[in-house]
Parts: structure tokens; C-alpha cells; sequence
């Protein structure tokens, strides 16, 4: 109901800000207006501020709000950098990070598969929320991590010694090794390599 009763109710800034010329984006009640220098944006901002306090009795939130160069601020976990190109927030980065840890976590009780398959609704739904953000090399290392994440999950569900053991060789992992992996008393994550 939020997004619906903010897109009836901010209808009248969207007309206003058009009415001035102002160039703008808004998705709810998250909105990002550009001007051409800070001044204009501390004027525009004031303005703005004041129609939606005087005319529309809605109360700005000042620690979200602020006037500040295109490439410093976060639109719906987008950041726009100088060249004109979309990145992944770091805040949204953080956030993803931290929900991939959730899921994958080695003492939640849930088999490989069910972990495989909550974790690529996820993905599947992140990567699409984001597929206009140009980061290659976010990709490739989160995809990197989520691998590790997940051979430290196999490899503590098989426990230590002969199971390790027989799993590694099963996988095609020489006999030695498997057993210089399965004899160690490193932890999970170091095992990952």
C-alpha cells in the first residue's frame, strides 16, 4: 500500500517539478531531482521542501535528504557515476553479502540442495534487480565467494577423515590430496580452496 498511496499523493510534486523543468526521477517516495550546480540543488531543494511541508502537510526526513554530486548519492541500490554509467551501491553490495552468508551458513540444518536452490531465488532475483549496473568484477568475485561459501558447506556436512576422503576422490581429487585435506585440522574455510 505505501508505494500506491505515495505515487497518488507525490503526483502533485512529479507536476510541479515538470511545471518548473526540473529533470528528476521518483520511484514511490524515493526521489532524485538534477540540477546543474550544488546552488541550484540548495535552492531547488528549499523549494521543493517547502511545497511538500506547506502545500502537501508531508514532513521531509532530513538525514536521507541532501544536496550532493550525482555520483555520491544511492537511487533503489543504484549508484550513477560521472561517465553515465550504473553501479550496485555499496550499501546494496553489503546487504546481498550479508543475506548469501545467511543462506549459506554451515549450522542451519538444511540439506546441499536446499541450500543451492534458496540461494539462487536470490541470485536469480538480485542479479536481475541489478542487471543494468555495469560490474563485471563484482560478478565474477561474488561468484567466486558463493563457491568457497558453498564447498565450505559440503565440506562440513561430510565432516572429517574417510568422508571427506571419499568425497574428494569421487569429485577426481587425488588420493594423497584428499587425504592431506581430510587429515587437516584447518578450518572449513581454509579447506575451501
Amino acid at each position: 500500500m505505501s508505494p500506491l498511496l505515495s505515487n497518488v499523493l507525490l503526483d502533485e510534486v512529479d507536476k510541479e517539478l515538470e511545471k518548473r523543468g526540473h529533470k528528476f526521477c521518483r520511484y514511490a517516495d524515493d526521489m532524485n531531482i538534477y540540477v546543474q550546480s550544488q546552488k541550484a540543488g540548495e535552492r531547488v531543494y528549499a523549494s521543493i521542501k517547502q511545497f511538500l511541508e506547506k502545500k502537501l502537510k508531508l514532513k521531509v526526513n532530513e538525514e536521507k535528504s541532501a544536496v550532493a554530486e550525482v555520483q555520491e548519492r544511492k537511487f533503489l541500490g543504484y549508484q550513477i557515476r560521472n561517465d553515465g554509467r550504473l553501479t550496485v551501491s555499496p550499501k546494496a553490495e553489503r546487504q546481498a553479502m550479508e543475506k548469501i552468508r545467511v543462506l549459506t551458513k554451515r549450522n542451519r540444518g538444511r540439506s546441499f540442495e536446499q541450500v543451492i536452490e534458496e540461494l539462487n531465488r536470490f541470485l536469480v532475483g538480485w542479479f536481475n534487480y541489478f542487471k543494468l549496473a555495469s560490474l563485471p568484477n563484482l560478478w565474477r568475485n561474488m561468484d567466486a565467494w558463493i563457491r568457497r561459501k558453498l564447498r565450505c558447506y559440503k565440506l562440513k556436512q561430510k565432516k572429517r577423515g574417510w568422508t571427506i576422503v571419499k568425497f574428494l576422490t569421487s569429485l577426481g581429487v587425488p588420493v594423497k590430496e584428499a587425504w592431506k585435506i581430510g587429515l587437516s585440522g584447518k578450518g572449513w574455510w581454509r579447506l575451501s580452496w
